[in-house]
């Protein structure tokens, strides 16, 4: 099983699990063909089926280590270990968490729609919970991210701070191809 990483400091793996987020974009690979989607999608990470772990690191897993887990074939006996704060070292299938891959498609990271910018967790400053008081009634629409109230105006505006934050300063001006991976949350057992 593959596994994925979102964000943690701007809540997108929060997003994911609280179904905020269920859609995620991914730069093409350089040297990734293009014009023909059946050699093109040979260099997609994912498919449309796949069960994917999210990534997260045993602390915020929630699992005790003080205790031995024979049933995963996990044993931890120190919470000093890299898996304990640090997602990249926790495999796949240490992982509770997963998502199934419904669409997989390839745009250019400016052709993002206001619709799949809410898709990316994106949303309107007067559903977050902490929204001030006063502004909950206001007339005037901003949108944020998870570890932004800037207020944007629009929600593209919203993604495009996010995604140069995540992937780096003049991603969104350099508008690259991109996977666009639509997923769902699968449900635990």
């Amino acid at each position: 099983m593959k596994k994925i990483m979102f964000n943690d400091k701007f809540g997108l793996t929060k997003a994911v699990l609280e179904g905020r987020k269920t859609m995620t974009r991914r730069i093409v690979p350089d040297g990734t063909p293009l014009g023909n989607w059946e050699e093109t999608v040979k260099k997609s990470r994912y498919k449309v089926g796949d069960v994917v772990a999210v990534a997260q690191s045993l602390r915020d897993m929630g699992y005790d280590p003080s205790k031995k887990d024979w049933g995963r074939g996990i044993i931890w006996s120190l919470d000093h270990t890299p898996q304990w704060i640090n997602k990249m070292f926790v495999s796949a299938s240490e992982c509770i968490h997963h998502i199934r891959i419904t669409n997989v498609r390839m745009e250019r990271l400016q052709d993002i729609s206001k619709e799949d910018c809410l898709r990316e967790g994106i949303y309107n400053w007067k559903d977050a919970p902490d929204c001030p008081p006063g502004h909950k009634n206001s007339k005037i629409e901003l949108f944020a991210h998870d570890g932004c109230w800037d207020g944007f105006q629009t929600p593209r505006d919203a993604f495009s701070a996010l995604i140069d934050k995540v992937s780096g300063k003049g991603t969104w001006e350099s508008d690259p191809f991109v996977f666009v991976y639509e997923f769902e949350l699968v449900k635990e057992d």
